[in-house]
């Protein structure tokens, strides 16, 4: 069977949000070299940039789940992709226990990712539950504090073990944390919007573009291949600003 093309508004604005969080990143590393002075874990301008940038990502990766469905994408296929996320995900854990010892990533976005795969593959047929669901996702985020103070058993849920179902009312030590709750819904919500528009507005989502070119086909491949990307462009620019820092 002839393979389907891929629909490129997906693409796109998946390499807006790579290009974003390149740009994020950037700024992240020239503070970690002390080359800036900014606070990237309290200060709004960047921690809601933060939440902007991990929402793209979990909300493009429903749209692909929305088409890998419609298109009657076989579990083994899934299996063979979300095998290249979870691989993804144990190597960014690997190398931020080099260069972030005592804040190492253990469950951030990728991981979040090859979990809440699994769970919108399964849910797909719930329809426009979905959006309902994710509703209550958010809401569940503001539900620990109080529930851990009338019960106390309960801060068993600030363990590492289960921190990342996100049910907790202290943040971990970590450089990047996604747990499910809330982000679950970015991706379920994802997911529901593409299935309104695959059902009636299909040209929302773009067709083929293979015959696009400069800018516009360049941001299409980035899209397409955003997984080894995101692997290599912290590795690239710390290099580099590194380098820099020693020449200059």
């Amino acid at each position: 069977m002839a393979q389907l093309p891929r629909l490129d508004r997906i693409d796109l604005l998946r390499a807006a949000a790579m290009l974003w969080m390149t740009a994020f990143h950037f700024c992240f590393d020239l503070n970690f070299f002390g080359l800036i002075r900014e606070n990237f874990y309290q200060d709004p301008f960047w921690t809601w940039q933060r939440v902007a940038i991990v929402s793209l990502f979990l909300f493009t990766a429903g749209l692909s789940q929305a088409v890998a469905v419609h298109r009657g994408q076989s579990w083994a296929r899934f299996w063979k992709r979300w095998l290249q996320v979870a691989g993804a995900a144990l190597l960014v854990t690997a190398s931020s226990l080099l260069v972030f010892p005592n804040s190492f990533v253990y469950f951030g976005v990728l991981h979040g990712i090859a979990v809440m795969l699994i769970i919108v593959r399964l849910t797909a047929g719930w329809g426009p539950w979905l959006w309902w669901l994710g509703a209550l996702v958010i809401a569940l985020k503001f539900a620990p504090p109080w529930a851990m103070a009338a019960w106390p058993a309960l801060d068993v849920l600030n363990m590492t073990a289960l921190n990342w179902l996100g049910l907790i009312n202290r943040l971990p030590i970590t450089e990047d944390y996604v747990p499910l709750v809330p982000w679950l819904a970015a991706m379920w919500w994802g997911m529901a919007a593409g299935q309104w528009a695959l059902r009636h507005r299909p040209r929302w989502l773009g067709a083929s573009d293979t015959q696009a070119t400069g800018v516009r086909r360049g941001l299409v491949t980035l899209g397409q291949w955003s997984l080894l990307y995101y692997l290599l462009h912290q590795p690239v620019m710390m290099g580099l600003i590194w380098l820099g820092v020693q020449v200059f």
